[in-house]
């Protein structure tokens, strides 16, 4: 038996904090899957019967062209058109919002919602789904996109 170190083991990293950071990387994981599993919101900054200081309802179509056009749902006025190449977070928003609706076996009769709040703050809300997207967490040039819907004059600034 030698009573030398071996010359890796000053090196070695100890075992133990590594398996109990696999384990909080897990049971992060794992918590996460299951709230949106259970449906539980996970942003809390966009709740139920929050203050509104303006909204639109608002239905968006694909044209032939690539362009998508966004209308009023009540009245049918064009609110805004993204030409094809342009758009790029309306387009993906609306995508993930589409994709969860399909999932639910739902279509697009109900529009969407668009809301600001006193705090300067947008949601995007599908009643659909219930599904909920605060907007202001994708910065100030994304939220003006879904702005320029709302009415004049009183969108956020």
């Amino acid at each position: 038996m030698s009573t030398h170190a071996h010359p890796h083991d000053a090196h070695a990293i100890p075992r133990a904090p590594i398996v109990a950071a696999g384990a909080l990387v897990l049971v992060t994981l794992l918590a996460v899957a299951g709230a949106r599993m259970a449906g539980l919101a996970t942003n809390s900054s966009a709740r139920v019967g929050e203050p509104v200081t303006a909204a639109v309802e608002a239905r968006f179509e694909d044209r032939d062209d690539g362009a998508v056009v966004v209308r009023e749902a009540g009245s049918g006025r064009v609110l805004a058109i993204a030409e094809p190449g342009t758009g790029g977070f309306l387009r993906g928003t609306l995508r993930a919002l589409v994709r969860e609706r399909r999932q639910h076996g739902l279509g697009a009769e109900q529009p969407f919602r668009v809301l600001a709040h006193p705090d300067g703050r947008l949601t995007l809300e599908d009643p659909a789904t219930g599904r909920r997207m605060d907007l202001s967490a994708f910065g100030p040039s994304n939220v003006a996109v879904f702005a320029r819907l709302l009415p004049t004059a009183s969108a956020p600034r």
